[in-house]
């Protein structure tokens, strides 16, 4: 449990878990003024309107712990406990909206995101293996070039090389170099691109395939200064990852294209959801419309999805790996633990039913040896009950004797 302020939130969570925190209470300095008498105000505080909203700064992406704020009037009582030497046991408990047995989502990004690389390079095997159990949508955040003041009012581009369409789309410059290197300009049109083919290749399903290997491929191939805007290096891209990209340059220019003094649909479109999501930091994930804070990684994307599902309807896969050390590895190979666990375990079943066989074999070969050791013994004594009569009756008869004149047996 830390204080709050003095710093911000991301600030505090950060320095805890790097001394070994599993997660973070944050106890508030002020009250509620809803809260009235019920708590106490530190001295020189007065007390809050609304509740505190504990908001990522935008820094926040390397963190992977919990936290939580805690209510003034409720820290307090904690702080009592611990000061008194008493035991304390606090339960972090959270869950998303879970309403149905699919469940829906979506990642804010741009094609020059370099901390979602990993991630869409990574998931499409979950994304597979979720199937249609889970609708994925690529969004693709562009700043609304009008609003910014980029198209100018003769209609021309005021913002140089940022925007398209006359300066209707823009997005900022990734390299912070307006005559050299990649533009605005080309990662709104590559942006474009993407929104495309996940329209004709992921929209129906919700899985994608092909989009998920075009951005493997164009990140392998094209994504450097030389061949960002490479037409050749875009189409083998598209190649690579099966996709039309004749379809493609026929939907982009459907929609309007990135050239001249024209609106795009879809790039309209981006603009809509942008406003309705309210995302401002990329990049965002979102899981049944809530924000996913932390880290942008495989396990902490799947097991969020896996926790979007309502009660007994969660997938195979999600009961199989999600609490799996590897769920990456574990989605692939289709069970928990990597190939040589695997072996070892059947081995050691082996080497039990081996065991088991030689204990069994022992256990008969015992038998069997008392069992005839108890023939035998019973045939000895069959022998010994025929032959004790005969020689009691030649006894009796006097039939065997010695001679005294020749010492012949008679």
């Amino acid at each position: 449990m830390v204080d709050r302020g003095g710093c911000s939130f991301v600030t505090k969570v950060r320095n805890a878990q790097r001394i070994g925190a599993a997660g973070v209470v944050i106890a508030d300095d002020s009250c509620l003024c809803s809260a009235e008498d019920s708590c106490t105000s530190d001295p020189g505080e007065v007390c809050e309107e609304r509740e505190p909203i504990m908001a990522d700064d935008g820094s926040g992406s390397d963190i992977s712990i919990p936290s939580f704020l805690m209510f003034k009037q409720d820290a307090d009582q904690v702080k009592a406990e611990v000061m008194a030497n008493h035991p304390v046991r606090i339960e972090m408990t959270w869950s998303l909206p879970n309403p149905d047995d699919r469940v829906e989502y979506e990642l804010w990004t741009t094609p020059t995101d370099v901390i979602s690389q990993d991630f869409q390079r990574d998931f499409k095997e979950a994304a597979i293996a979720l199937g249609k159990r889970a609708y994925f949508t690529p969004q693709m955040y562009i700043y609304d070039g009008e609003r910014s003041g980029c198209l100018g009012e003769d209609g021309t581009n005021e913002c140089y090389n940022l925007c398209t369409n006359n300066g209707r789309y823009c997005s900022t410059d990734p390299d912070n170099e307006l005559d050299q290197g990649i533009s605005g300009a080309d990662v709104v049109e590559e942006s474009l691109r993407r929104i495309c083919i996940w329209s004709h290749y992921g929209e129906a399903d919700g899985i994608g395939a092909p989009w998920w290997d075009y951005v493997n491929e164009f990140i392998f191939r094209c994504n450097n200064d030389e061949f960002y805007k490479n037409k050749k290096c875009i189409s083998d891209a598209m190649t690579h990852a099966n996709v039309d990209a004749n379809v493609i340059e026929q939907c982009m220019s459907d929609s309007g294209g990135v050239d001249g003094d024209v609106e795009n649909t879809l790039l309209d479109e981006q603009l809509l959801a942008k406003d309705k999501s309210g995302v401002v930091i990329l990049p965002s994930l979102y899981v049944n419309r809530v924000s996913i804070r932390g880290s942008l990684n495989f396990p902490v994307v799947f097991k969020a999805i896996c926790a979007g599902y309502s009660s007994g309807t969660k997938p195979t896969v999600c009961d199989t790996c999600a609490s799996c050390p590897n769920e990456k590895e574990c989605i692939t190979n289709a069970y928990c633990g990597s190939k040589k666990m695997q072996q070892s375990v059947s081995t050691t079943n082996m080497a039990i039913a081996m065991l088991g066989l030689v204990v069994f074999f022992c256990c008969f070969s015992y038998v069997q040896h008392r069992r005839y050791q108890s023939q035998m013994q019973m045939q000895v004594k069959n022998i010994i009950a025929e032959y004790m009569p005969l020689e009691s009756d030649q006894n009796q008869n006097g039939n065997t004797a010695v001679s005294d004149e020749d010492g012949e047996f008679t």
